[in-house]
This record gives C-alpha cells, sequence and structure tokens, in this order.
C-alpha cells in the first residue's frame, strides 16, 4: 500500500476511488468503469501535480522524510557495479549507519559512502536510523584517504537527521571524529561529489558533504538542525516546526541561490519515493555531469577549487 503524507489526502481519496472502482471493473454484474476511471487518474495526477508545485518548506520535509524514498543502497545498488563494502575504522568498531566501499561508476573507479537509513524496521534498527557514531565518520575517513592514495574520486549519498547524541558516541569523541571527516572531505585532491537524497541534517551530514560539488533532489532538505529541534531552541515549542522550516531556508531551491549548494536535481512528478528508478537515473546523470567538470585537472586545482567555493559562501549576499 502507498504511504500518504498528511497534505496529500486530496490524492490519496481520488486514487482510493480509483483502486475501488478496479475492483468492481469485470464483475459479475458486468459494470464497466474504464471511462470513471480514466476521469479520476486524470484528475489525480493534476492534483498531484498542484501539490507539488507549491510545496511549503515544512512539506518539503515531510516528503524528504518519507520512508518510501530511495536510499543509499538503493543508489549504489543502481549505479554502483562492482561495488566492495568496506567496513570498520581501524580504531574502535564498525558503524553501519555509514556504508560505503569502492566500486565502478560508469565503468570508472570511485570510492563510495553514504548515510543508510533502511527501508524497515529491522534495518532501520540495524542503521540506527542513518545516524552515524564517531566509528562511522572515522571510516569515511579512512575510505577518502584511501581514495587520495589511489587517485579515486568520492561519491556521497547524505541522508540522515543528524549525527547520533548519544553517551557512547560522545564518549568517543563525536564532535572530533565530525570535525577530522570534515577536513578529510576539503583535504582531498581527488574530485567529490555529494548528494543530499532526503534529510541533510547539522554537521552529521556536513561530514562527508564538503564536496567539491553539493547536490540536492528537488525535495530533499539540508539544515543545521531539524526543524524540529530549532522550534524547540527559538520558540520552547517543537509544534512550531513549520515556522522554523520556512525561517531557516531549508530546501534546495534557497540553498541553491545562497550557493550553498551547486545543483538541484529534478525529481518526479510526487516526488522520488513515486518513482524511485527515475529518481536514481535523474541522480545518476547529475553525478557524471559533476565529475565531468574535473575532468583533466591535477589535485591542487581540484583541492583549490573546492576550498575557493567554501570560502566564498556568503559574501555575495
Amino acid at each position: 500500500m502507498k504511504a500518504y503524507l498528511e497534505f496529500e489526502k486530496p490524492v490519496a481519496d481520488l486514487e482510493g476511488k480509483v483502486a475501488e472502482l478496479r475492483a468492481l471493473d469485470g464483475g459479475e454484474d458486468g459494470v464497466k468503469v474504464d471511462d470513471e476511471i480514466a476521469r479520476l487518474e486524470t484528475k489525480a495526477r493534476q492534483a498531484l501535480r498542484d501539490l507539488y508545485a507549491k510545496l511549503t518548506p515544512w512539506q518539503k520535509t515531510q516528503v524528504a522524510r518519507h520512508p518510501g524514498r530511495p536510499h543509499a543502497l538503493d543508489y549504489i545498488d543502481a549505479l554502483i557495479e562492482d561495488f566492495t563494502p568496506l567496513a570498520g575504522d581501524r580504531k574502535h568498531g564498525e558503524d553501519k549507519a555509514i556504508v560505503g566501499g569502492l566500486g565502478r561508476f560508469e565503468g570508472r573507479p570511485v570510492v563510495v559512502m553514504g548515510h543508510e537509513k533502511g527501508a524497515d524496521t529491522q534495518a532501520r534498527l540495524k542503521h540506527n536510523f542513518g545516524m552515524a557514531r564517531p566509528e562511522g565518520y572515522r571510516k569515511a575517513v579512512r575510505l577518502m584517504e584511501l581514495a587520495g592514495r589511489f587517485g579515486l574520486p568520492v561519491l556521497a549519498f547524505v541522508d540522515t537527521a543528524g549525527a547520533y547524541p548519544g553517551i557512547g558516541a560522545e564518549e568517543r569523541g563525536q564532535a572530533e571524529a565530525i570535525a577530522r571527516a570534515i577536513d578529510a572531505c576539503l583535504a582531498l585532491t581527488t574530485p567529490n561529489v555529494a548528494v543530499v537524497i532526503g534529510e541533510g541534517g547539522s554537521g552529521g551530514a556536513v561530514g562527508i558533504a564538503a564536496a567539491n560539488k553539493v547536490l540536492m533532489l528537488e525535495h530533499s532538505i539540508y539544515t543545521v538542525a531539524s526543524p524540529e529541534a530549532s522550534a524547540s531552541i527559538l520558540w520552547r515549542d517543537s509544534a512550531r516546526a513549520s515556522d522554523a522550516a520556512t525561517a531557516m531556508k531549508v530546501t534546495a531551491s534557497d540553498l541553491k541561490q545562497f550557493g550553498v549548494i551547486d545543483e538541484i536535481i529534478v525529481e518526479p512528478v510526487g516526488g522520488a519515493h513515486r518513482e524511485p528508478q527515475a529518481a536514481i537515473e535523474s541522480t545518476g546523470r547529475a553525478i557524471s555531469e559533476a565529475l565531468r567538470e574535473f575532468d583533466g585537472m591535477d589535485g591542487d586545482a581540484v583541492r583549490r577549487s573546492r576550498r575557493e567555493k567554501f570560502i566564498a559562501m556568503g559574501r555575495s549576499l
């Protein structure tokens, strides 16, 4: 069954009627309702198009968190050939919230990593809902150092509410691990491309997203803190999350305007969760185009380009 968001109720009602009519069509009473089904389907498509043409920042936040959106492993499975996962940080242990390894993107060897939220309850618990502990970021550093050593581009799929805030994570140096991951991103002499595929939350996202090119899916979000957390801080009321989402400018269009991200990847009508394969294919084309800009560029130039991009943020505001 499709999972509908609260604001999608008009579409849910129409598609529910279509499903009911399909169950009647061809029944013993001989009722033929093809014309009515076609009419309702057209109406549902238009309603969906109208809804998604004017989403508020809070509605985009809900879409970004939709459980049916393709996750990091879906992108890796579809876009990366011969993927070989690597585990462990060589210091403490393995963190499954960040997956990563070696593979080939369009025949080209790459290092790939990403936050994995999990597609069902068991997977979400296994991957800690995409919230990485320090060992996850230290694994990311290990992968980036490997990429630098062998001259491999780095691809990162960002999808996390933020780094895990547990006591154990803090005891093992969560902030330091994130800082070193950001430093590793910025120090790379090979091109790195990060794609915010769902929720890009706080330093937990930036840890693998300080890249030459940062791409965002149209209905994803990228923010310093979740709207709920920001509302609690600003107004002592998490129920004002909608106001916080609007004030923080979390959407791809806002962030593109501010120069925080480089490109927006258009999603299928109704969001990536409605047509996952189409969304993944569009993302693959965008990554290919982003990497092509660095063909023939030496390591120092790649690093300098990334540095200058981040230094320039906010200067034109």
